[in-house]
């Protein structure tokens, strides 16, 4: 086992050249093989583990560059300011102004968060709202709940204006672009640009809100009308 100051200047080079460990690498840097002496070290300098990959992953709280979330993601593991996933989970939920929804905490951690959802539930960490079909992550503070609940009401009725605005001429040109495509669904800014090329303003929002009502996805659609020309 190394001294202290050897084991400082070893972590120290370690973490500058690999930015990231796990236990393995740390252990033969400190030739040490208890765990541990290893968080011992660890702990004299200040670390994180990361919230992906079970943990299994520590670097040295100098080191991360955390974005405006409070996040780093290194060679696809992932830390946060905060530790560890549940807390992140929590802060993430409070901070967002209209609560966040399974999915989308999904899409920005990177990892599972269902059970982790749940138990900040049960132990009423944080809150949950059905709205549409679907649970509405908020705040512990009701005052606060009440507040990111109404304005994901207003955002989603903000999304439902389009479709409803979007008159049947509009609503029949894109899906007959889409139709005579006859490829992967094209992105909603170019199918947008083309039908004003044609005369026909349509918006972003409303293409968007034409191929969610329609449940078009973004696969290949089926090219049986050139087979039977």
């Amino acid at each position: 086992m190394l001294t202290p100051e050897q084991s400082q200047e070893a972590l120290t080079r370690l973490f500058r050249r690999q930015h990231i460990a796990d236990l393995q690498a740390l252990s033969a840097a400190l030739e040490t093989s208890s765990r541990m002496s290893v968080f011992r070290r660890l702990s004299a300098l200040g670390y994180l583990s990361s919230y992906s990959h079970v943990g299994r992953y520590y670097t040295l709280c100098d080191i991360p560059q955390f974005d405006q979330d409070g996040l780093w993601q290194y060679q696809g593991v992932c830390f946060s300011l905060d530790g560890s996933l549940k807390a992140t989970v929590e802060r993430l939920v409070e901070k967002a102004d209209a609560g966040h929804t399974h999915h989308e905490l999904h899409v920005r951690l990177q990892v599972r968060v269902h059970n982790t959802l749940l138990d900040l539930v049960q132990s009423k960490r944080i809150g949950r709202e059905p709205i549409r079909g679907h649970y509405l992550y908020v705040s512990a503070n009701p005052a606060r709940a009440e507040s990111q609940l109404s304005l994901r009401r207003q955002q989603q009725e903000g999304l439902a204006k389009p479709m409803q605005e979007a008159p049947t001429s509009v609503v029949i040109e894109v899906l007959l672009d889409l139709i005579q495509s006859a490829k992967v669904r094209p992105e909603a800014d170019r199918v947008a640009k083309r039908l004003a090329a044609r005369g026909l303003p349509v918006t972003v929002e409303q293409v968007e809100a034409i191929f969610s009502s329609y449940g078009l996805k973004k696969t290949t659609f089926s090219r049986s009308r050139h087979s039977r020309s």
